[in-house]
Order: structure tokens, then C-alpha cells, then sequence
């Protein structure tokens, strides 16, 4: 049974760094959008000033090393620690950072995965990584994200797609749909509760992940071949290969192929409700057949 600790230390510090000044929440508004009885959306628009960490011109500083103490929720021994996102999408909101410099766009390593599971273990929830700028990754240094979630509360609004996604393919099923065909889906399954057997479960799961959308291997590439988000829920876990960053406006990370949207200065509105949602990630994702690249990157 899982205590929650992180989650309410999260949320004590949360209070606290409000207070100081600390944590800047962002104000939007709230727009439901559904796609279909599997995939639906939630639409943010941003009602307050585009924070610096969005914004895409000039030299940006290194916001972890160091990080702001009153935004720590816990250290990890050796190499980790959990702190707020300084500009968080729910209260509660954490990031997983090393504590050394680490590169984004590199190979998570296994002591990240065991940094997760020991998380994990105690809260778990929607966690997101954004493999580098063309996957929506607004810093460098190497940050896992967690929106912590209770039991029976849905991981996110696009969770049944990824179901349908994961059955579909232990059925040896197909489709032509790029948005299918860009995303590669296993379930997560484990046995046993030793964070060591878990981390290396979840690290074959993602190395098997990159193999299949062509980003190749650790043992052969220095970094992986191409950018990518990562989605894990306590049932699966989910990687999108990136052609770009955005379209019509919209900058788009992990959380819009979880359904959830933030739509700021410049975003075309009017064609993300003409064209739906989904449409969207499809502008962005890399479609591949088989071991085969359709389109090429841009």
C-alpha cells in the first residue's frame, strides 16, 4: 500500500513556496475537447505571462544546479532528488532531477529508472519526459515529471487510448493512422517489489521501446537517434517518436499525447477545432512501419 510521503511533502512545500514567492503557478482557463470515447482532451489557455522557461529565443540558465532549495521535496541517494516544478500544471506537481549534470537528450540510465521506482513505490501517477527541445523539453539537465494521482482517479484523458493501443498490438493488429504507427505502447507489469527487479524491468521496457521506433541502443549510439516522449502510468508505458516540436501555434510535449493542451500567444485556436486534437499530434509525431521512417524529420 503506498504511503503517498512524496506527495504530501509536495503539497506541504507547495504551500510554503507559494508564500515565498517560490512557485509560480500558472493561471488558465479550462476547455474539455473530445475526440472520441477513448481520446479526449484538456485545453489550457493561458490567461498570465508566458513564463521565461516557454519562451524559445535566447540563453536560458541552468534552473538545477543549483536548485532552488524551497522547491526540494527529498533527496535521493546517490544521484537524484525531487523537487516542485516551479511552474506546475496541478498542485503536487515534481520533477525527478540528477543532481549532476545529466544530459536530457541522452540515454535515461538505469539509475534513473531506480531513482523512479523509489518514487513510485510510495506515489505514483502520470510520469512524462520530454527526451529534448524537438519533444518539448524546456531545459537541458536531465528531469523526469510526475503528476501524482490517487488510485482509482484515471492517469490521464487520453488513458484508454493507450489501452486500446497496447491490446491492439498484442493482437498483432495494424493501422495506417500515423498517430498509431508514431507510438509504441507494453504493459507494465511486475511481480515483485524489489525497486532493483522493477528498475531493470522498466529499463528493458524502455530500451525495448526504442528499438521498435528505430532510436536505436545504448551499446551502439551515444545518444538515441531521435527525439521522443515517455508516458508511465502504473499499466503502461508509452514512447512517441518527434518530427517537431509544434504546429498551428501549439508547443507540444509528452502531456499532449497524454490529452492534456496548453495553448498560448500565437496559438491557432479556430484550426485545432476545425481539425481536432488529435490531428495535432499528428503534425508532430514520426510515423514508422515495420523498421521504416514515413516522412522525413523537419
Amino acid at each position: 500500500m503506498r504511503t503517498e510521503t512524496y506527495w504530501n511533502r509536495a503539497l506541504e512545500k507547495s504551500e510554503k513556496a507559494l508564500k515565498s514567492g517560490a512557485l509560480v503557478p500558472l493561471s488558465t482557463s479550462l476547455e474539455r475537447l473530445e475526440e472520441s470515447a477513448e481520446s479526449n482532451f484538456e485545453l489550457r489557455t493561458l490567461e498570465s505571462r508566458l513564463p521565461k522557461h516557454l519562451k524559445r529565443e535566447g540563453p536560458k540558465p541552468n534552473p538545477f544546479k543549483p536548485w532552488d532549495r524551497d522547491l526540494e521535496v527529498a533527496r535521493l541517494d546517490p544521484g537524484h532528488a525531487v523537487i516542485l516544478n516551479k511552474y506546475p500544471v496541478q498542485r503536487g506537481h515534481m520533477l525527478l532531477i540528477t543532481a549532476d549534470w545529466a544530459a536530457q537528450d541522452g540515454w535515461l540510465d538505469l539509475s534513473d529508472w531506480t531513482a523512479l521506482v523509489h518514487v513510485d513505490q510510495d506515489t505514483s501517477g502520470l510520469w512524462f519526459f520530454n527526451s529534448g527541445p524537438i519533444a518539448g523539453a524546456s531545459q537541458p539537465h536531465r528531469h523526469l515529471q510526475l503528476l501524482p494521482r490517487s488510485k482509482d482517479e484515471r492517469s490521464c484523458p487520453r488513458d484508454l487510448w493507450f489501452q486500446k493501443r497496447l491490446e491492439s498490438k498484442e493482437k498483432s493488429e495494424t493501422a495506417s493512422d500515423p498517430l498509431w504507427n508514431g507510438c509504441s505502447v507494453v504493459s507494465r507489469i511486475s511481480q515483485s517489489n524489489d525497486i532493483s527487479a522493477q528498475a531493470q524491468g522498466l529499463y528493458a521496457s524502455y530500451l525495448s521501446l526504442s528499438e521498435q521506433l528505430g532510436l536505436g541502443h545504448p551499446s551502439q549510439d551515444q545518444r538515441p537517434r531521435s527525439f521522443y516522449n515517455l508516458l508511465l502510468t502504473p499499466q503502461w508505458m508509452a514512447m512517441v517518436r518527434r518530427r517537431r516540436e509544434g504546429a498551428a501555434g501549439f508547443s507540444v510535449n509528452a502531456l499532449g499525447f497524454a490529452g492534456y493542451l496548453l495553448a498560448t500567444t500565437g496559438a491557432d485556436l479556430h484550426w485545432l477545432r476545425m481539425q481536432g486534437p488529435e490531428a495535432l499530434l499528428r503534425e508532430v509525431v514520426l510515423e514508422i512501419r515495420g523498421n521504416t521512417v514515413v516522412g522525413s524529420p523537419s
